[in-house]
């Protein structure tokens, strides 16, 4: 990739740089609703927040789509009395990346911008490495009083970061799992006239245990699921390539075998394959030894349920410099388009 990328890079700047932690994606949930607008027969929330848009088709066959909305981010347990806010996780951080940090704290009022502080190295002691989100502080620079009045338990705390481009790269803050709800997105403004209905489903809570997706397989009670989702690119210097290979950035969209939540259809993951291979989309294949996704909060609820995955190879994941290469995104894009595009309700994914 040259000089743009084949997408609209703006959007995926703004869903990345928006926030929205777990059970809190309000902002987020917004700009899918404008982007839908225009484009589905019905958009319609429910009362976790999830969003469905559906583009209505001809046979009597549902395929539902997901990418959740959330981000990791933090809730305010504690307001001290000098002023420093401690804070509760909302999703899996790695706590060696949270130091020294920019966060913005979204209080009823206003967002306020604040440091998660960082003690000088000359003050560490040999237990450091051991400490936890527990003892993580946010500094808002304000006196004790004032923070006190204009910041309360229960306000969110989200990382405050740009999106960029770095060469062939986009990198920032929530590309998990933004990028795939961005890829859904502009996957839906393709599907025109499908022979099966379609449910873009812009899930929640993801980042808290998959409970968004959870709900959305009893409503929707799809007859076959796809569920968007960024994956581990461990193909940076320190790692072992042969042991802890997943995917590689830049070799395309990734087709998801089984993460640590689901094992996808195989029939299901072989026609995608098949469409890739057919329409010449750069793919690959992934297995991720750990973690979960929506897929799985479609597999097994309200019964027995055909699922397929595509991934978004992603490097520093869960960091505030999550990377991604333009192409994978584009060709992610294509595959999820190509497949709604070739789903008659015909196929046969029982094993």
């Amino acid at each position: 990739m040259t000089n743009e990328f084949a997408f609209d890079y703006d959007l995926l700047r703004e869903l990345t740089e928006t926030s929205g932690a777990p059970g809190y994606e309000d902002r987020v949930r917004a700009v899918v609703r404008r982007e839908f607008d225009g484009i589905v027969d019905e958009v319609r929330t429910d009362a976790m927040g999830n969003v469905v848009g559906t583009v209505q088709g001809d046979a009597d066959y549902e395929v539902a789509v997901a990418a959740h909305m959330d981000e990791i981010g933090f809730m305010v347990r504690h307001v001290d009395e000098d002023g420093f806010l401690a804070l509760d996780a909302l999703g899996g951080w790695d706590l060696r990346v949270l130091k020294a940090q920019r966060v913005t704290v979204h209080a009823e009022a206003d967002d306020l911008t604040g440091v998660i502080g960082s003690a000088p190295p000359h003050l560490l002691d040999d237990d450091e490495d051991e400490r936890g989100v527990e003892d993580v502080h946010v500094d808002l620079g304000l006196p004790a009083e004032e923070a006190n009045e204009r910041v309360a338990v229960g306000d969110l705390v989200t990382m405050e970061q740009t999106t960029t481009r770095v060469g062939e790269h986009v990198t920032g803050k929530a590309l998990d799992d933004r990028v795939c709800l961005f890829a859904m997105l502009e996957a839906a403004k393709r599907v025109d006239d499908p022979d099966v209905t379609v449910h873009f489903c812009a899930t929640v809570q993801e980042e808290l245990g998959i409970r968004g997706a959870s709900a959305l397989g009893v409503d929707l009670d799809p007859d076959l699921a796809v569920a968007l989702d960024v994956t581990v690119a461990q193909d940076v210097p320190a790692v072992e390539k042969e042991a802890d290979y997943v995917t590689e950035l830049g070799e395309g969209a990734a087709v998801k075998l089984k993460d640590g939540s689901v094992v996808t259809t195989p029939k299901v993951h072989r026609r995608m394959r098949s469409v890739a291979e057919r329409r010449e989309i750069p793919h690959q294949t992934e297995i991720l030894p750990s973690g979960g996704t929506d897929t799985a909060g479609f597999q097994n609820t309200h019964g027995a349920k055909p699922v397929g995955a595509i991934s978004v190879p992603t490097r520093y994941l869960h960091t505030v410099t999550e990377s991604v290469h333009g192409d994978d995104v584009a060709a992610a894009i294509d595959l999820l388009a190509a497949f709604l595009d070739t789903e008659t309700g015909e196929h046969d994914y029982r094993l």
